[in-house]
Order: structure tokens, then C-alpha cells, then sequence
């Protein structure tokens, strides 16, 4: 097989992925708390294809060491994809049941399967049960239950959750903990805002809200995505450019490979 013809499909491959995940930003960025995808990119493994000596010309150096041998490579690979963490902006509008984390930390929340998944914020409900849950149905840890028709729900900024009902002093309920990640681009996306931790993340520590790297609760707060359009619309026509070239490369080497074929004829 022609070696350019292998080398330009894998480069193909790869902007066809950075276009995929380029695609994937610009559909979510109205998306609430949507953090950006990215791809980085890695060269490929090296071979020899013509050591110094026999198949050489070269002179070697003045004192006569050996000119190295010359290698070709394989293409490119995908080293690896990520989340980029940056916060996005906060917006409020007053609605009591959205929740807001304006810093790097996570809330804790119960999946469906009873595993651990961390939120970075959203619409709040209360379940059937009487516990606060995020609108997908994923119970807020620790559980904190909320009688509906008692009040008014009120978070604070540190996490502090209460119920407020007219002419009367706030009752608490239950406290709300931040968790962090020593790196938070390696947390898993599970949609729906939810992140599971992974051996790159590492293990999530609990923090109090309002700790210096937690952030603060913001109720009635609305995290935007932090997808930048303009970034992304130039990262688009740099993938597109890059993926037309490899195309050209693949039709000069199929006809290089044509005329070859046709020597004999």
C-alpha cells in the first residue's frame, strides 16, 4: 500500500473527529452550563526506511560519525479529548429553582443506578419524596428533604438551605457541600450536565461553599456554556482546510499510483 495514501486517511480521520467535536460545541452553546470539547493531536510512530551505509549518499561527519538514519512517519492520532472547565458566565433570572456554582466546584448527585455523579448546577425540583433533585430526577447528596408547601426554598451562597414562609424566621433544612477535582478536565460527561470521576480526575474532595476555589451557590443563577463562537468558527475552517489537503494528498498519490499501473501499457 502507498504510504501516503495510509498517512492522509489517518489525518482525515482526526479532522473528521476535530470537526465532530467542533459540531458538538456549536450546537450546545446555548446550552446551560455546557463546558467545550476539544481534540489534541499526536504524531504517530516513527520508522527507519534507510539507515547510513548501504542505501546512503551522504558523507557522514567530519569525524566520521554515522549520519543518522532516516525515519518516516505514520501520520497522526488522536492523543487525547477533554473538557475545558472555565467557567462560563452566570446570569440570573429570579427563579428560585435554578442553582448556580460560580467558581470550579460540583455538587454531588445520586444517578438512577445509584452511582455517584457530580452537577455543576441547573433547575431544582422536589421528587416525589420530598427530596431536592435536579430535573432529571437525580437526588441532591447529602439527601436534603424539602416539604414544598411549607415555604419559600432559599439557598445561600455557602450552601446553607432553608425554607421561608412570611412572618416567620427561616427554618434550615440542610447544607449543601461543594466538591473539587485536582483535575477536573479529566472527569467523565455523562450528559445532562453530569460528570463522573475517573482515575485522570481523580477523587473528589468536599469543600464548603464560598472556599477559596469552591465558588459560591448562586440561586436563581443560570451558568451559560463556555463555548466561544469565534474560536470555534476559526477552529472549524482550520479542521475543514486541513481535512481538504489530506484529500489532495490521497488523489495525487492514487494517480501517482495510476501511472505506475500504466507503464506496461
Amino acid at each position: 500500500m502507498n504510504d501516503a495514501l495510509y498517512i492522509a486517511a489517518t489525518g482525515m480521520q482526526t479532522q473528521q473527529l476535530a470537526v465532530d467535536t467542533i459540531s458538538n460545541n456549536l450546537a450546545n452553546a446555548q446550552t446551560p452550563g455546557f463546558k467545550s470539547g476539544h481534540v489534541n493531536f499526536q504524531e504517530l510512530m516513527y520508522r527507519d526506511v534507510a539507515a547510513h551505509g548501504a542505501h546512503a549518499t551522504a558523507p557522514a561527519g567530519a569525524d566520521d560519525t554515522p549520519a543518522a538514519a532516516l525515519a518516516q512517519g505514520s501520520g497522526v492520532g488522536v492523543a487525547s479529548m477533554f473538557k475545558d472547565f472555565s467557567a462560563g458566565t452566570v446570569a440570573t433570572n429570579g427563579t428560585a429553582m435554578n442553582l448556580a456554582i460560580k467558581g470550579d466546584g460540583f455538587l454531588e448527585v445520586q444517578s438512577a443506578d445509584g452511582s455517584t455523579a457530580y452537577w455543576r448546577g441547573g433547575l431544582l425540583q422536589v421528587n416525589a419524596d420530598g427530596w431536592l433533585a435536579t430535573a432529571q430526577g437525580q437526588v441532591l447528596k447529602p439527601q436534603i428533604r424539602v416539604d414544598a408547601k411549607a415555604g419559600d426554598l432559599v439557598v445561600g451562597t455557602d450552601g446553607k438551605v432553608s425554607i421561608r414562609k412570611a412572618g416567620a424566621a427561616d427554618v434550615e433544612v440542610g447544607q449543601l457541600s461543594l466538591q473539587v477535582f485536582a483535575n477536573a478536565a479529566g472527569l467523565k460527561a455523562m450528559g445532562d450536565a453530569l460528570y463522573q470521576a475517573t482515575p485522570s480526575s481523580g477523587d473528589a474532595s468536599p469543600v464548603r461553599a464560598t472556599d477559596a476555589g469552591a465558588g459560591q451557590l448562586v440561586q436563581g443563577g443560570i451558568e451559560q456554556s463556555n463555548v466561544n463562537l469565534v474560536d470555534e468558527m476559526v477552529n472549524l475552517m482550520m479542521a475543514q482546510r486541513a481535512y481538504e489537503m489530506n484529500v489532495k494528498v490521497i488523489q495525487a498519490a492514487d494517480e501517482m499510483v495510476g501511472m505506475s499501473n500504466n507503464l506496461r501499457k
